[in-house]
């Protein structure tokens, strides 16, 4: 502090300074012109700072603090957080907000406590938020479970800073002892929502709880109402959860303070292609947002949100945390400096991933335990005309309940790709209890073959989709014998797969290797048929019982309105 102060006031040469600079200040919103001086891993100031051991001429290029992404499930990338890293860090991201709930629901605290080991080697600040819902709900079998006592400990690591999305809102709504007791262990720090379609009464009673936040909203009039009962508003644009052109009017000057961008889930195609919360700003502010506005609802307003010290801005005190671009509006890094130190130029990372991965990688590994299984496992007898279908909403994870008639043969349903009516079907991987979920669904498109996946939010069960039970059983066997990946099929034969045998959810491959595997097995789903932009993004999310209106689950089918199997 003392060498800090006496940088600040110009009596010792700084660090660093970078020189000519245009500075976003986050905390005025507007653009100034300076010097900025660094020491050590903070800033010193901004002002007419001419002496440092390195000075950088920036030529009126913008210095930006680094990005905060406010709602994030890195898990959903396929990366390991190592890799993570490498791909987000050079395109300004220096900090995520995590609860890890998807490793955490394959291997518990313990799969957490893995990643957040791994990043703290990492130039990337990870904002632990505990997982409150390991497992989602009693509708499913997870790989562990995660209790009130639980909570209480994890609270207590240094990482922590308050509690993961609340999705098990009916749990909330009906007094649950235990949902109960999860909210109280955080003694005032903050408790992130998961409420879509919450309204009226139940949303009253939901954010009663101490729940103030929420990035579920699909329509406008929802984040409005979500907004005025007195919730932060995240604006989510993520692989298959596509709600920023939607919720953009939202943020005028009066509103912008209880609003912010995150990702929620962003696979390593889309990484690859777009960036990460990167990819938000430049998309919100081709939509209209003014460029700083769009900076602010992926910085400063992020860290008030959440209460993190020393970022967010330019200013006196703050981390190091910076991103230097050449056009505002376009947001692209040319420079990243994390806690002082330069860690990536022109899209590329100056740092190399640590070479042990937490001491604790091969704990992570062989999470696949089925129960042997053969075809008529995953066969449907016909005992009725009309089932109900779950009906798959493009570019949202919300999906809808149908009643169709199915197409029976030899007294089995069976899929009908006239119709588009597959065969969905749901494999518990954890417990070898021998479940297997079974039913219908609309919108998939695939004319021939099967997809199959070992992400199935959130428990991450092996999840199908198939055209014919022989497809599936091989796409279903693959994904087994990989230990977790992503696979397509057809004719009974494996056309291409995408293995991720850390905890069935991660690669510890480069990113561009995991992408190119990932665009090449999108590219055979759309010749098996399917139109979907991310198709196993959008099967991932099919097992999911706390987003509307119907899921599949490894028990059965679940109808979310009315939190019940049916």
């Amino acid at each position: 502090m003392k060498e800090l102060i006496s940088v600040a006031r110009g009596e010792s040469p700084a660090d660093l300074v970078l020189a000519n600079a245009r500075i976003v200040n986050t905390l005025s919103g507007e653009v100034e012109e300076g010097n900025v001086a660094v020491c050590g891993e903070r800033i010193a100031g901004v002002g007419d700072y001419q002496r440092a051991g390195e000075v950088i001429d920036l030529a009126g290029k913008y210095v930006s603090p680094g990005l905060i992404n406010g709602h994030i499930h890195p898990e959903s990338s396929m990366l390991h957080i190592s890799r993570y890293a490498e791909a987000v860090v050079p395109r300004g991201v220096s900090g995520i907000v995590t609860d890890l709930h998807e490793i955490a629901n394959v291997k518990g605290l313990a799969g957490a406590k893995y990643v957040i080991d791994c990043a703290r080697r990492l130039p990337l600040d990870l904002y632990f938020m505990v997982p409150s819902c390991v497992p989602a709900t009693h509708l499913e079998t997870a790989g562990a479970r995660v209790t009130a006592e639980d909570v209480d400990t994890a609270l207590s690591w240094e990482d922590s800073i308050g509690l993961g999305e609340m999705m098990n809102f009916p749990g909330v709504l009906s007094a649950d002892k235990d949902v109960l007791a999860k909210i109280a262990a955080t003694a005032g720090r903050v408790v992130d929502g998961h409420a879509p379609g919450l309204s009226g009464g139940d949303l009253n009673a939901y954010i009663a709880c101490g729940i103030d936040s929420d990035h579920e909203s699909t329509s406008f009039e929802e984040a409005r109402e979500k907004l005025r009962r007195g919730m932060y508003v995240m604006i989510r644009e993520g692989s298959s959860e596509k709600n920023l052109e939607e919720l953009l009017p939202l943020v005028t000057d009066k509103t912008y303070g209880r609003c912010l961008f995150v990702v929620d889930d962003r696979n390593c195609a889309d990484l690859l292609r777009d960036g990460e919360i990167d990819a938000v700003v430049r998309r919100a502010i081709m939509l209209g947002l003014e460029p700083v506005r769009a900076i602010q609802l992926a910085t400063i307003n992020t860290a008030g949100r959440f209460r993190l010290e020393g970022v967010g801005a330019v200013a006196p005190g703050r981390f190091a945390n910076l991103v230097v671009t050449q056009k505002l509006d376009r947001f692209e890094a040319e420079m990243v400096f994390y806690r002082g130190r330069l860690v990536a130029r022109e899209g590329a990372p100056l740092f190399q991933p640590p070479p042990d991965e937490g001491g604790n990688h091969e704990a992570m590994t062989h999470t696949m335990n089925v129960r042997p299984f053969d075809v008529e496992a995953l066969q449907i007898p016909a005992e009725e005309w009309s089932y109900p279908v779950i009906e798959i909403v493009p570019d949202q994870i919300v999906t809808r309940r149908i009643e169709e008639e199915a197409k029976v043969e030899d007294g089995l349903v069976v899929a009908d790709t006239e119709r588009d009516l597959l065969k969905l079907v749901v494999v518990e991987r954890h417990k070898a209890t021998g479940n297997i979920g079974r039913g219908l669904v609309k919108g998939a498109g695939l004319k021939l073959g099967a997809l199959a996946s070992s992400i199935a939010h959130d428990c991450h069960n092996i999840i199908a989709v198939g055209t014919n039970d022989g497809d599936l059983l091989a796409a279903v066997k693959e994904v087994e014998r990989l230990e977790g990946g992503l696979v397509a099929t057809a004719d009974g034969k494996v056309l291409d797969s995408l293995p991720l045998p850390i905890a069935g959810l991660l690669s510890n491959e480069p990113l561009a290797v995991v992408a190119g595997k990932l665009e090449s097995l999108e590219k055979i789903a759309g010749e098996l048929g399917t139109g979907l932009s991310a198709p196993f993004d959008t099967l991932s999310f099919l097992a999911l019982p706390v987003i509307p209106e119907l899921r599949l689950t490894d028990m059965v089918l679940v109808d979310v309105l009315e939190f019940k199997l049916l």
